[in-house]
């Protein structure tokens, strides 16, 4: 018989039982007579507390409430790949073409496609032992990736029966898996998995190996690694959702989850539409067919923005248990923080700084913790690497959100407003940001990319920060008092702010950028600056040199050079030569 209590209290998302009739914490609810979705998130003697997941308007005390027995929890099968599910993992295109363009209250729709046929290869056979984790038969999900069939975590045994190649539904039983004792267990394509709970993994691995994003002031200034953490904060118009679609389209990660987390609706409107039509220029394919994207807009019920995170999150640990690299665009974190506050005033909890609950913290730390580069279940090797955009309120990172996320984060890309108006994008602000990856990520750079390459890092960086000193200088006295060899720091630093850390996303040769030619960039640029040193030591005026336009000539390279033509970085070798010799010979 179904647990059942009647509602004797509404405040908005959050609904009120007198006493427990039988619900556990955790578990999913049906509210009211549309069987509205819910779940319990409070429990005394006195009271049960549920937060509804969709609007509550209408509702009235002593609807009944019934019991699902289960968590919440999303649906984990071929299909994912390619859709458009809202904050509880319903696909949002089934929904419009039931309900047309508003989701209707209580609709009742599989998260996952259960008629469709999937062409299924099987890859172990009777007698077979199997436990948690084991791969047992694929599905070609979308022709850039393939769909591993698993063994769900807590099962083990040998396999009774398998059928043969073939096509099946999702819902189809494609094994049977006998355990130790004799009980029986039916294996179809479909695990289902509470969304607030870790998957397992065997081993979590350090940092070891970058993501490589082609945006070459996070790939050499500021990179993240596979398995990593990073925020990128800004206010309005800075470029936090342009620099995500950029490192969506363009990361080495097999699978892009997007999880717009209580955006404008036009915004994530136009997110949908943008990725459906962009081309994956790693395979050729629609981007789509290696993406995942979670709508849950600011006009949405409040208490499914608080669970989209988690929705998005257990999607990518799934496909990490395949031994997918897996790449979450959260976008944004503080959506989702206010939503808490919301919860949490409804509640009636005590607030702590600027209103938010004083679980903030644990709660970004819980989803922050769950990135990783984990050896999975079946031996392989799988990572989540989440990027989170934060909103803080007038651009201030001293509020509570940014602060809390830098605590639990390793990379920190700060967007700044002044270098947006000043049209530099990727609008990163090289000393406001930085990256805790880069001493472990060090071997694999000089191994994989040259020698040099965190040596060269390190010098640019460092003429960017006694610019910075410089610049503190030029606003009180000007710069025409300034030595010539601090003279040049600013000319350099100007041929790398422009030539190499602004970067254009429309562009067809600098939107992306390998590491390779990165590596070269800064080699020419530091060559540059040294054969220049060598003219200033010889009382040569700075003036003379801004003359030559080679400073200007080198800027250019970003789109004069392709991304297959780095040979031609000799030939701006010997122009800075030429240069160099043409000056010695005027001085001589």
């Amino acid at each position: 018989m179904d647990t059942t209590g009647k509602i004797y209290g509404i405040n908005g998302p959050i609904v009120y039982i007198k006493g427990n009739p039988g619900f556990k914490m955790s578990e999913m609810v049906y509210v009211g007579k549309e069987r509205l979705v819910g779940e319990v998130i409070g429990l005394t003697k006195e009271r049960t507390t549920i937060q509804v997941y969709e609007e509550t308007t209408g509702l009235k005390p002593l609807e009944i409430v019934t019991a699902s027995q289960n968590p919440i929890s999303v649906t984990l099968a071929p299909g994912i790949i390619g859709n458009i599910f809202d904050g509880i993992e319903r696909p949002l295109t089934e929904i419009s073409t039931r309900s047309g363009a508003f989701i209707s209250r209580g609709i009742s729709v599989e998260s996952l496609d259960q008629q469709k046929l999937w062409q299924t290869h099987i890859v172990v056979k009777s007698g077979d032992a199997v436990y948690g984790g084991t791969i047992i038969a694929e599905v070609q999900e979308t022709s850039a990736l393939t769909h591993k069939i698993m063994i769900p975590p807590g099962i083990s045994g040998s396999i009774k029966s398998i059928v043969p190649d073939g096509q099946y539904t999702i819902t189809d039983i494609i094994a049977t898996i006998v355990d130790y004792e004799g009980n029986e267990t039916p294996i179809t394509m479909v695990q289902k998995w509470p969304i607030r709970i870790p998957r397992p993994a065997l081993k979590r691995f350090g940092a070891e190996k970058p993501l490589i994003t082609g945006q070459r002031i996070l790939d050499t200034l500021f990179p993240i690694a596979k398995g990593g953490t990073a925020a990128i904060p800004g206010g309005f118009g800075t470029g936090k959702t342009m620099t995500q679609h950029q490192i969506a389209k363009w990361c080495d990660a097999d699978l892009i989850i997007y999880i717009g987390c209580g955006e404008r609706g036009n915004e994530m409107t136009q997110v949908l539409e943008d990725f459906s039509k962009l081309t994956d220029p790693l395979t050729g394919k629609p981007l789509m067919e290696r993406t995942t994207l979670i709508a849950n807009t600011s006009n949405m019920p409040v208490a499914a923005r608080e669970a989209s995170i988690y929705t998005g999150l257990t999607l990518a640990e799934y496909y990490r248990d395949m031994g997918y690299h897996v790449a979450i665009m959260a976008d944004s974190t503080s959506r989702w923080a206010e939503a808490l506050r919301e919860l949490s005033g409804r509640l009636e909890e005590m607030p702590a700084e600027e209103g938010f609950p004083a679980y903030l913290a644990s709660r970004l730390s819980a989803f922050y913790e769950r990135a990783g580069l984990m050896q999975t279940l079946c031996g392989l090797e799988g990572s989540v690497s989440i990027i989170g955009a934060v909103s803080p309120q007038g651009g201030d990172f001293s509020e509570p959100v940014t602060q809390n996320t830098k605590r639990f984060v390793r990379c920190f890309w700060g967007l700044d407003k002044s270098l947006a108006y000043a049209r530099h994008f990727p609008a990163i602000h090289w000393l406001t940001s930085y990256s805790e990856y880069v001493r472990d990520l060090s071997p694999w750079y000089s191994k994989n990319v040259g020698e040099d390459f965190v040596a060269d890092r390190a010098e640019i960086i460092a003429l960017l920060n006694k610019e910075s000193e410089l610049n503190e200088i030029v606003k009180l006295i000007g710069s025409d008092v300034l030595p010539d060899d601090q003279k040049l720091v600013l000319e350099i630093s100007r041929v790398i702010r422009l030539g190499f850390l602004q970067q254009n996303a429309y562009h067809p040769t600098d939107t992306y950028v390998p590491l390779s030619k990165q590596l070269k960039m800064m080699e020419i640029i530091l060559y540059l600056y040294d054969r220049c040193k060598d003219l200033i030591a010889m009382s040569m005026p700075m003036a003379l040199l801004r003359e030559h336009g080679i400073f200007e000539e080198i800027i250019s390279i970003k789109y004069n050079v392709g991304n297959d033509e780095l040979e031609k970085f000799a030939e701006y070798k010997q122009k800075i030569d030429q240069f160099h010799t043409q000056l010695m010979e005027t001085n001589a």
